[in-house]
């Protein structure tokens, strides 16, 4: 079976990226589909272009989903297919750093699915995850949904689940969290650009990098 190439998880801020964000028929990244794929380009902290589109999924939207982000069968009806619109939203990014929230474990599985099956391609793009910044941040939040962030710093929350409101409200947080968490001691990984986490072990405790297994650099303490 192909391995297929994918970036690796960064923490350190960069201001030159692309914030993207995902609508679904649900949370199964193996069966639901892609129904809204918006993102944001930003070079030096300013927005410089934007990418937004609804997908015809194929199949009817659950009750469920249109609850909670507002797409209905009717909107993406006349809609394209994802074939039509994954090569765009590749080319949009390019090679860009990916910024989003929770995607490391929810929005690239399913862009990772897509462009697998349907462009034989990789998306090899090396990516940030503001849910994981959150917590470091801003550990003093009892929740760290984007809505959360974006209330905690008097962001407009007006249009939140729709994929590209929520990219500008997530490009807003992570400039302000980025100005915390250049205050704040960060140990990196000097492989990968991960960061480095006190582990404990059969001969004592460690530094190990966050993105293991994929990468499996060790420091002494």
């Amino acid at each position: 079976m192909k391995e297929w190439k994918t970036g690796k998880r960064i923490v350190k801020y960069v201001p030159d990226y692309i914030v993207f964000d995902l609508e679904t028929t649900g949370t199964n990244y193996k069966s639901d589909r892609i129904i809204e794929i918006s993102a944001v380009k930003v070079k030096d902290a300013i927005v410089t272009d934007t990418f937004s589109t609804l997908v015809n999924p194929q199949c009817p939207i659950p009750y469920y989903a249109t609850r909670v982000n507002g797409i209905t069968d009717e909107m993406v009806k006349d809609a394209p297919l994802l074939t039509d619109v994954l090569p765009q939203f590749l080319e949009f990014i390019a090679d860009h750093v990916l910024i989003g929230h929770n995607i490391h474990t929810f929005d690239l599985r399913f862009i990772y699915k897509a462009a697998q099956e349907l462009l034989q391609a990789e998306v090899p793009n090396d990516y940030l995850d503001t849910l994981y910044m959150a917590r470091q941040c801003l550990p003093q939040l009892s929740h760290h949904k984007l809505t959360d962030l974006a209330e905690y710093y008097q962001i407009n929350t007006t249009g939140a689940h729709r994929a590209l409101q929520d990219c500008i409200m997530n490009q807003q947080c992570y400039e302000q969290m980025a100005k915390l968490q250049k205050e704040m001691p960060l140990l990196l990984c000097p492989k990968c650009g991960g960061e480095l986490c006190r582990r404990s072990g059969k001969f004592g405790a460690f530094y190990g990098c966050s993105n293991y297994p994929t990468c499996r650099y060790t420091r002494k303490i």
